[in-house]
């Protein structure tokens, strides 16, 4: 009778911890925002699968923040590309009372979504976005993991003019704060390096006919044609240069035009081996874990890589990282520590600048070979 009691009493208190166990698992939320709807979307998924990853990766590791047990939880929005949108969604998250977010993409979107975040003391990290404004008005809650267009503008001109000699170029941008803004450091730098600029065009990031503004450069007889924009502009425009006989131009572009889609929306555009594009970190073959991490994720996603979900990835757990270090969730508590983050990640090591930019960023020449994104350093 006593040995009963005795392992009755033990399941009831067994029974109680595991009910006091369940009571301190605390969801925490990290929202992520992105592209995941219109032309963009295949960043937007390839940024989403990323943050995905990573919270799966979290969870995975029992990981005990002030004493309770965290399970993080993924709120991913679309900002579709847009401003007004990227604003609607930054206010649902702060709403929502994430604790971090991811994000966003668009260099448009995530400007103004960065005031919103300030407003509201949550810390947002994007891997994505490359304009220098992101930084320039010094919000403790804004910080990035990618080289932004200063370095990506400069290292494309010095490669046109050092390596490939290029002695003219027409500029073409879309408009938004991402295309402007790489386009106009790839100008200046260009200049300087004795390169003349005979054409400057412009155009919008939801546009697919390029024959007049390419009719109008060709006239020019460039060397080389920059565009500030994205891929979906891009293919379409490469073809179109190949019907007008231009095939022997060469083509150059930041990180927006940087993906294994351009060579599908190109559609077997011979100009697409004329094109050298900048990515804002090291190739996969560079970054410390980025070879084992992409066949993970080829694995859970077939298919879909893009070019910026490693650092979506990195982030989340830049992130995590920072509460796990003040032991706290909390963003107006973690948020010091992730301004002291020196975080070993997959695409490097992740610390920052006083500004929220990344300490020592790396670029990425690409070029496409045989339709193949290669890297050139």
């Amino acid at each position: 009778m006593q040995m009963k009691l005795k392992i009755t009493v033990a399941a009831a208190i067994a029974v109680v911890a595991g009910l006091a166990s369940a009571q301190d698992v605390q969801v925490v939320k990290i929202g992520h925002v992105a592209p995941m709807s219109g032309a963009q979307s295949h960043y937007g998924k390839d940024n989403t699968n990323g943050a995905m990853m990573a919270i799966e990766d979290l969870n995975a590791q029992n990981i005990v923040i002030g004493g309770k047990k965290i399970k993080f939880e993924l709120q991913a929005e679309d900002d579709a590309a847009d401003p007004k949108q990227g604003t609607a969604v930054a206010q649902k998250l702060c709403d929502s009372k994430v604790a971090g977010v991811v994000g966003h993409l668009n260099s448009g979107t995530t400007i103004p979504a960065s005031k919103i975040y300030h407003d509201c003391g949550i810390p947002m990290v994007t891997g994505a976005a490359t304009n220098p404004n992101l930084t320039k008005p010094g919000y403790k809650t804004t910080y990035r993991i990618i080289a932004n267009d200063l370095s990506l503008g400069a290292g494309l001109a010095f490669y046109a003019a050092d390596t490939l000699k290029v002695k003219t170029v027409a500029m073409i941008d879309d408009r938004t704060a991402y295309g402007q803004g790489v386009a106009e450091v790839f100008k200046k730098i260009a200049l300087t390096k004795g390169i003349k600029v005979v054409d400057d065009q412009f155009t919008t990031d939801k546009a697919t006919d390029f024959m007049s503004i390419l009719t109008a450069i060709k006239a020019k007889k460039p060397d080389a044609v920059f565009f500030g924009g994205m891929d979906p502009q891009a293919g379409p425009m490469l073809r179109q240069m190949e019907q007008l006989g231009m095939s022997n131009v060469k083509y150059f572009g930041g990180d927006g035009i940087c993906t294994a889609e351009l060579a599908k929306l190109a559609d077997g555009a011979k100009i697409l081996d004329n094109v050298v594009c900048a990515d804002g970190g090291a190739s996969l073959a560079k970054m410390p874990g980025g070879e084992a991490w992409k066949k993970r994720y080829d694995a859970k996603y077939p298919g879909q890589f893009q070019v910026y979900s490693p650092y979506t990835y990195d982030a989340t757990f830049v992130l995590v990282d920072a509460m796990k270090r003040a032991n706290s969730t909390d963003p107006k508590v973690y948020i010091t520590k992730l301004a002291d983050s020196n975080f070993k990640g997959v695409t490097n090591t992740i610390a920052f600048e006083t500004s929220g930019e990344m300490k020592n960023p790396a670029i990425t020449l690409s070029v496409y070979k045989a339709g193949k994104k290669t890297a050139l350093n």
